[in-house]
């Protein structure tokens, strides 16, 4: 092809890919199926790849890339990010509206809009071309994430119309993004993320751009920068222009006449507001007429011409009598705030995770000081902060100790943790909080033993590691309280069952450092049984796809105490299980399918196949089912709704297939 002819195509491929793209991600309505917009992307690719000078900033496939930043650039606004007032009751909204009406007379009409729980952005566009992203930061000065903000799909790197404007918007991370994130995290052992907007902000200020791909935020665009520049009028006019030129704006906005039917509105998001795919914290509330905008003016902080009206307060004020340590079974030791009980979003709290020491200094926690609580993601009990001002002086600093609070073995804190640490194996808490583990169900899943029947097994000397589950009698057990002759008969059923587990849920029972279910099933599939698990060399696990460096030393250093040789040998002689009972993936030798030898990555939603059964079926053929996209991978399976694993596979020039072509390929 000549540089003419591949020039032409370049911009056409270019010209589609970002009409379907608008399609998909803006309006919510694909035009095209998936498998033809991955055929599109794989030509644009290999012909961008031969042509590289008809490469451009505004191709499609240039929503990922670059080098990992050392650090953000500031960027000065030209027109400052003012913040909102707050109105927290009918009330604030009808003298809000009273001020307005005095300044500028009865002929006002609002624009109400849904409060999009996320981060303030700015995006900057010169000629129609997406140039600039930044944070809001303290409305004068943000922070350039331009290399983020290209990762959302949403977000168009070309204009409809060669404009160069300025505008204003919240990036945040839907329900559902957040919740597959902080799965992984879960399962990584990693710190959960309290709440949508802490995952975005945290997705939006991350140094490599590959990383904030992989969290799929998204967008609502709401303001122009300078409005008047572009020749509109109202506010309502202006959300209309922005959706012309391709942005994404909330859909849910509504232009009211009057101050009740402003309230109407806003009692109508109260209820409907758990329905939504996202998180709002209320609703704004704006004069609809720049001209009367312009004659309301602004303070030094905000606007006159606008309020944001706050949903019933979830946070409260309470006191803190105490704080806790515990000890989980890795030996990390977690301070509790003990608080005087408060009700927060309909359930009494009287408990906080203050994470660790680290935070307790960041927020200046004292113990007996006033401090106000909520429930992150309307879960999770937290601290919030301090009211200081209410101190009396009685206050107590909480020191960390030195030594764990249930062995009095001295603490440690592990390189690039945070975390103070008990590396005594022998610790009770530990091996309370391992048995606890052992028996979930994710684990060895035996019903009956939960948290408070092994907290009283241990208590009374009855167990004092995993193997004495299995050497429980009904003697022993129906003199617990609360456990007659069905429930004890039930529960030796069970611990009697769960002997004939498969190999990789003992594996994650036993709670070695760093291998959760999912690497536990890997290498059950991969060893076959527990003692070619345990002679294995760290040459032979990082061999193993997913399998890295550090899980591989936790794995062998595990094998080689004493204590764990002789753990496995009593569980052996009770009878539990040491075998994989899967079905064990054949080799690369022994298949001649076309999956033999490869590495694939499922992503999305399949509608004909579950994920596992996928999953079961390529392996059975001689594949790898990876769980990340990678330069060693060889084919990605996209799905409905397929998103960072395929932007990356396409970034890569990967093999793509949809359904249709997986299931011909298996029938085969």
């Amino acid at each position: 092809m000549d540089l003419q002819t591949a020039e032409q195509r370049i911009k056409e491929l270019q010209n589609l890919l970002n009409q379907y793209g608008y399609e998909y991600y803006v309006l919510d309505k694909p035009s095209v199926p998936d498998a033809e917009y991955d055929q599109l992307m794989q030509e644009l690719l290999k012909l961008e790849e031969e042509f590289p000078q008809l490469k451009t900033p505004d191709s499609p496939t240039q929503r990922v890339g670059g080098a990992i930043l050392d650090m953000f650039e500031k960027v000065e606004h030209a027109i400052p990010m003012l913040s909102l007032g707050n109105a927290f009751n009918e009330q604030d909204l009808r003298d809000f509206d009273a001020r307005v009406r005095k300044a500028v007379g009865d002929n006002v009409s609002y624009v109400c809009e849904l409060k999009i729980d996320g981060l303030a952005v700015s995006l900057r566009y010169e000629d129609g071309l997406f140039v600039q992203g930044a944070t809001r930061g303290d409305g004068t000065i943000g922070e350039d994430i331009t290399a983020n903000i290209r990762t959302i799909n949403s977000v168009p790197l070309r204009l409809m119309e060669p404009v160069s404007i300025e505008v204003r918007g919240e990036a945040y991370m839907p329900k559902r993004s957040f919740e597959t994130l902080n799965e992984a995290r879960k399962e990584r052992g990693e710190e959960l993320f309290a709440n949508p907007r802490n995952a975005a902000a945290g997705s939006l200020r991350q140094l490599d751009p590959k990383i904030a791909a992989s969290r799929k935020l998204d967008t609502f665009l709401y303001a122009i920068g300078n409005p008047e520049a572009i020749g509109v009028a109202a506010h309502s006019e202006g959300l209309d222009y922005l959706d012309h030129l391709g942005f994404k704006t909330n859909k849910e906005r509504r232009k009211c006449a009057t101050i009740a039917e402003v309230l109407e509105y806003i009692n109508s998001w109260t209820e409907k507001r758990p329905q939504l795919p996202y998180e709002i914290d209320g609703i704004v509330i704006k004069v609809d007429s720049f001209a009367q905008q312009a004659a309301l003016g602004t303070t030094a902080k905000s606007p006159r011409w606008a309020i944001a009206y706050k949903f019933p307060a979830e946070e409260v004020v309470t006191t803190l009598f105490d704080i806790e340590l515990s000890v989980g079974r890795t030996g990390v030791i977690t301070p509790t705030a003990i608080l005087e009980p408060v009700k927060v979003a309909g359930t009494t709290v009287q408990r906080a995770s203050l994470h660790n020491e680290d935070l307790i200094r960041e927020k200046d926690i004292k113990i007996g000081d006033k401090v106000v609580v909520k429930k992150a993601g309307d879960i999770i009990p937290e601290v919030v902060n301090v009211l200081a001002d209410q101190r009396t002086g009685e206050e107590k600093d909480f020191h960390m100790p030195t030594h764990c609070p249930e062995c009095e073995s001295e603490l440690v804190r592990l390189e690039g943790e945070v975390a103070l640490r008990c590396i005594n194996p022998k610790c009770p808490a530990q091996i309370r909080e391992g048995l606890i583990h052992f028996v979930s169900r994710d684990a060895m899943n035996i019903d009956g033993l939960g948290e408070k029947v092994i907290s009283q097994l241990f208590a009374e000397k009855l167990i004092s590691d995993v193997a004495d589950i299995y050497k429980l009698t009904r003697e022993q057990l129906i003199s617990l309280e609360r456990m007659g002759e069905k429930s004890v008969s039930n529960l030796l059923e069970a611990i009697e069952a769960s002997k004939a587990n498969s190999l990789e849920k003992l594996l994650f029972g036993l709670g070695i450092r760093l291998v959760g279910a999912k690497a536990a099933k890997t290498l059950a599939q991969a060893f076959g049984t527990m003692d070619q698990l345990a002679a294995a060399s760290k040459e032979e696990l990082t061999a193993i796809n997913e399998i890295g460096e550090k899980m591989a030393d936790s794995i062998v250093n595990y094998f080689e105490l004493e204590e764990a040789a002789e753990l496995i040998e009593e569980l052996k002689a009770v009878g539990v299980n040491m075998e994989y009972k899967g079905a064990r993936p054949v080799t690369p030798e022994e298949s001649d399918s076309v999956f033999a030898g490869k590495t694939v990555v499922l992503t999305g939603k399949l509608e004909q196949l579950s994920r596992n059964e996928a999953k079961e079926k390529i392996e059975a053929l001689g594949g790898n089912v990876a769980g990340s996209v990678s330069k060693k991978t060889h084919l990605v399976v996209a799905g409905a709704d397929a998103g960072s694993k395929l932007a990356k596979a396409q970034e890569l020039g990967i093999e793509i297939w949809d359904e249709e072509k997986l299931l011909e390929e298996l029938n085969k």
